[in-house]
């Protein structure tokens, strides 16, 4: 074969076509782009660069090798240590950690209050509950604080204050940090300071020049304020810490923190059919694409696992699935804890709209396909046979559990 670099007059002529329908497709992948709220985004998976502090981020998608079937071995990266022996003042983060985890919102959140400490404060996080994270030490926590119990379980509301008011006797944080989300943040946030007599500054999506910047009349306009000791961040109010980890040092409080009589009732979650939820609010989605043939086993897989249903532009062009299932920079843009892509080869426009997920698991026949370098988990096989043993292992595990209870 002749190592002469030859060019495709059609590919070209796409590419400057703004009008034609793969013109979106011939465009190079996108490393770095400007978020809704100003901040610059960075893609993990793009070629490897020089981050803001000179250090070298590494390419894990495999595009270095050109796109080999095989990846190559992992590189470790030590990333210099920040320590604080001593802390001045303590800045306060209670991440809402949905699933016992940290999410992209609470990621963000943790950037900021590292913006706020500098090099003489601490990242103090107050989590209740037990948790599943293994990465608050890259994720900017100085310090730890778990609020372990059953009072703290479930919604408990006023218990969870009185824990964050004894934490705030003792550490007497300079700034408090919650994300003003949906998932219990945002309520706890106008709660605690209304436990603590401050005026929060909400819907914060930029700290700068001693000024915090909210977004106020229905999000039309921005509101600056004088930075407040309580402080409601909004998605991407930061940029989260990636070029340094923390010590993540476990603390205690000193005293045992007082049971509230509770007036409100934990009846525990109310079941709800995961078709009806909204794709941009989903947890948990089940996508599907061209390399899915057998759509009625599809269905009966999402049903089993109680997923909510999405599909790439090309199953909702077959009309398979409908045209608000669809996955994408034309379609919806998710932010799932946990998306399975079934025979979804991963057009850019599909990349782009799942690049907010956490934990991305991709099922297809092709191993080098663009999907398998984005996922997290990959398995590579016929989709019918591996959907097929899904839905087996689902009834066995439950089976189990019923024995088991019985």
């Amino acid at each position: 074969m002749s190592d002469i670099i030859r060019r495709d007059p059609r590919a070209e002529w796409i590419a400057r076509n703004r009008l034609h329908p793969l013109h979106a497709a011939m465009q190079p992948e996108q490393h770095s782009w400007m978020g809704p709220n100003g901040v610059i985004r960075k893609n993990p998976h793009g070629i490897g660069f020089i981050g803001p502090h000179g250090i070298k981020r590494i390419d894990r998608s495999g595009v270095q090798q050109g796109g080999a079937t095989k990846r190559s071995a992992t590189v470790e990266v030590q990333l210099p240590l920040h320590q604080v022996a001593a802390p001045a003042f303590y800045i306060g983060v209670v991440p809402d950690m949905v699933g016992g985890r940290l999410s992209s919102h609470d990621r963000d959140l943790l950037g900021l209050a590292h913006q706020l400490a500098g090099k003489e404060g601490a990242v103090l996080a107050v989590v209740f509950g037990e948790h599943k994270e293994n990465t608050f030490a890259t994720a900017g926590v100085d310090r730890l604080l778990v609020l372990e119990g059953e009072a703290f379980s479930g919604y408990a509301p006023e218990q969870r204050i009185q824990g964050l008011r004894a934490v705030d006797n003792q550490f007497n944080p300079r700034h408090w940090l919650l994300p003003d989300s949906r998932s219990g943040g945002g309520e706890l946030g106008r709660r605690f300071a209304a436990a603590l007599g401050e005026r929060p500054a909400t819907r914060v999506w930029q700290v700068k020049d001693e000024q915090c910047i909210g977004r106020a009349g229905a999000g039309l306009q921005d509101l600056a304020r004088p930075v407040a000791r309580l402080i409601l961040g909004a998605v991407e109010c930061a940029e989260p810490v990636s070029e340094t980890r923390h010590e993540a040092l476990p603390v205690e409080l000193s005293t045992a923190v007082a049971r509230s009589l509770s007036r409100i009732e934990d009846l525990g979650a109310v079941a709800v059919d995961p078709a009806a939820i909204p794709m941009a609010e989903a947890e948990f989605i089940f996508s599907g694409g061209n390399g899915v043939k057998d759509w009625e086993l599809f269905h009966r897989t999402a049903a089993a696992l109680g997923a909510t249903e999405g599909a790439s532009r090309v199953a909702v062009d077959d009309g398979f699935m409908a045209r608000d299932r669809q996955v994408g920079a034309s379609g919806t843009w998710v932010t799932a804890r946990v998306y399975v892509a079934v025979g979804i080869s991963g057009a850019i426009q599909h990349l782009q709209g799942i690049g907010a997920c956490d934990k991305v698991v991709a099922i297809n026949l092709d191993p080098g396909c663009d999907m398998i370098k984005r996922a997290d988990l990959s398995v590579i096989g016929e989709s019918a046979e591996l959907l097929q043993a899904l839905i087996d292992a689902i009834a066995a595990y439950r089976n189990d559990a019923k024995r088991d209870a019985a």
